[in-house]
């Protein structure tokens, strides 16, 4: 009776774990299918892909107000963000968060405390200015989280990087309306090269786009180790260049023969690039 009883009681185990199981698989996928969607509605032409048998791009995405990271617990850093920006009546930004956060989704302890005395900066990937500017105080919180920041050297961050930040707000997106954003870090081999638990980047890629029937593109390629006063055209690169030092595919939803025109071409022409590129930044 008893062997009966626990036999009953271990096949109400089996069918309940079974029913939990299946309940907690369609849950994720309805989750996944849902962040799918709000995905592709933050981000233009589809997230960047990555390919299994290149860990260089291996990455989730984590959602924010504003903007997009493509996580990398490997490297313990974002390997993109993404963001849209547009022209707006009163860019006034919120005052300036005073401290940056964890964020929980991490699977590493990642703190502000980290780059005390490292020489590095906190860099932003999604701007403080920008996300406050256009998407509001809670998009410019996020923007503090630890999950949009990554090591910059100072003269970098500071100088070179605020100037194209500073163009892009100011100038590109009143010349077009709007623009498409996708910047990130490049990396070497040096694994072991970290700020706490996240690997120093040897570069950073910044992409801009404007959608239209014939999407415009400009994008750059910056190493650390630059003197911060370098005309910004300087650093112009194909994004063929960037996806084969990254891993990464970007715009996957486009028609194959747009992406090749769109990725492989270094065109300048109409951003009025010649008129900033050149133009000192607000921190010298």
């Amino acid at each position: 009776m008893a062997r009966r009883q626990k036999r009953g009681l271990l096949g109400q185990l089996a069918r309940s774990s079974r029913v939990g199981l299946i309940f907690v698989v369609v849950v994720s996928g309805l989750w996944y299918w849902h962040e799918g969607g709000v995905r592709d509605r933050i981000s233009w032409m589809g997230v960047p892909d990555w390919q299994w048998d290149d860990f260089r791009g291996w990455n989730r995405v984590l959602r924010n107000d504003g903007f997009l990271v493509g996580w990398s617990d490997l490297r313990a850093e974002p390997l993109w963000v993404g963001y849209s920006l547009h022209r707006v009546e009163d860019p006034r930004s919120q005052p300036r968060p005073d401290r940056f956060t964890q964020d929980w989704r991490s699977l590493w302890p990642i703190t502000s405390e980290d780059y005390t005395g490292s020489g590095y900066d906190r860099g932003h990937l999604a701007p403080n200015y920008a996300m406050s500017v256009v998407h509001g105080r809670e998009a410019q919180l996020s923007s503090f989280q630890m999950t949009n920041i990554t090591p910059q050297r100072p003269k970098l961050n500071r100088q070179l990087w605020q100037r194209l930040e500073e163009a892009v707000i100011d100038d590109f997106v009143p010349r077009f309306g709007g623009v498409w954003v996708i910047a990130g870090p490049v990396f070497d081999d040096q694994w072991l090269h970290r700020i706490g638990f996240s690997q120093v980047p040897i570069a950073f890629y910044k992409i801009l786009i404007v959608p239209g029937e014939t999407p415009r593109a400009l994008a750059f390629l910056m190493p650390q180790d630059v003197s911060g006063n370098e005309p910004l055209d300087r650093f112009l690169v194909s994004i063929d260049e960037i996806e084969a030092r990254t891993g990464l595919d970007f715009f996957p939803q486009l028609p194959a023969e747009t992406e090749r025109e769109l990725e492989r071409r270094v065109d300048a022409s109409g951003w009025g690039l010649e008129a900033v590129s050149r133009r000192p930044g607000r921190y010298q």
